[in-house]
């Protein structure tokens, strides 16, 4: 039995979230569907993590076992014919039996794309939150500085009491204007004063249900000017949801990256060209 881990991207605007549910096509659903085609098997395609209705992907990593003997580069092109293009198989590695995509994760990082302008840029509707009001960006960076570390983020959660535990660790939260949007950049387009799009960039060992669009509905309420940059903090520490800003619509949000300690591929793997 083979253990694959593919890279996934996806424009989430049609599908109801990763997870399979009872109320539209999910993505895992799909992606599902393309692998039994391929390889006759019915398989479950677990993933790193959720994401929610109209949520986008760059690099969302997901993992199935499999018996087919496909290489992982046949796998990769194979899947794409079964797949509709707004899904797009981007790698297909063999890694060990016991890699679990969600469990092995130790760091996630999601961008939100804000374009601050008042005239729309029809082309960009789907993919980012657009804002014609001015926003003051250099604050809404400063008050982000507050959350990172670890906290409880409760604050920030849109389905609490959880099961397990609301304690997070951020190791990076960065707000910065931007000149164009380079999508497949780890960072998009150069820094300037001036730019048209707002990008909040920020890493966790691990996210809340809503956590990133709440804390950039937070965050949006400082750059309005409606909050100083204190209050961030403040309502970190006050531990309720009602105290926080709007969740910001999915369409801004990306998962980008996904990061795993150790390579976990298997070099030369069966059935992988050498």
């Amino acid at each position: 039995m083979r253990n694959i881990r593919l890279t996934i991207a996806y424009d989430g605007t049609n599908y109801c979230g990763w997870q399979v549910q009872p109320n539209g096509t999910s993505i895992q659903t799909v992606v599902e569907a393309a692998v039994q085609k391929l390889t006759f098997e019915s398989v479950n395609v677990l993933a790193s993590g959720r994401t929610d209705s109209g949520v986008h992907a760059l690099g969302q990593v997901a993992h199935f076992h499999t018996n087919s003997p496909i290489p992982c580069d046949k796998l990769r092109s194979g899947l794409q014919r079964f797949l509709p293009d707004d899904i797009v198989v981007r790698s297909a590695e063999e890694v060990p039996a016991d890699f679990h995509a969600r469990y092995h994760a130790v760091r996630k990082r999601y961008r939100y794309v804000i374009h601050n302008n008042r005239v729309a840029i029809p082309f960009l509707q789907r993919y980012v939150h657009r804002i014609g009001k001015p926003l003051d960006a250099v604050a809404m960076h400063a008050a982000a500085q507050s959350l990172l570390g670890t906290h409880d983020f409760r604050s920030f959660e849109s389905h609490f009491p959880n099961r397990s535990s609301s304690v997070r660790t951020v190791m990076e939260l960065n707000v910065t204007r931007r000149v164009g949007w380079d999508l497949w950049s780890p960072m998009p387009g150069a820094v300037a004063e001036d730019g048209d799009f707002i990008c909040i960039d920020i890493m966790a060992d691990g996210f809340l249900y809503n956590m990133v669009r709440s804390i950039t509905g937070t965050l949006l309420k400082v750059g309005y000017g409606n909050w100083p940059v204190d209050k961030v903090r403040e309502i970190l520490e006050n531990q309720t949801r009602d105290h926080a800003g709007a969740t910001a619509p999915p369409h801004g949000l990306y998962l980008v990256h996904v990061d795993y300690d150790g390579e976990n591929v298997i070099p030369n793997s069966p059935g992988d060209p050498s």
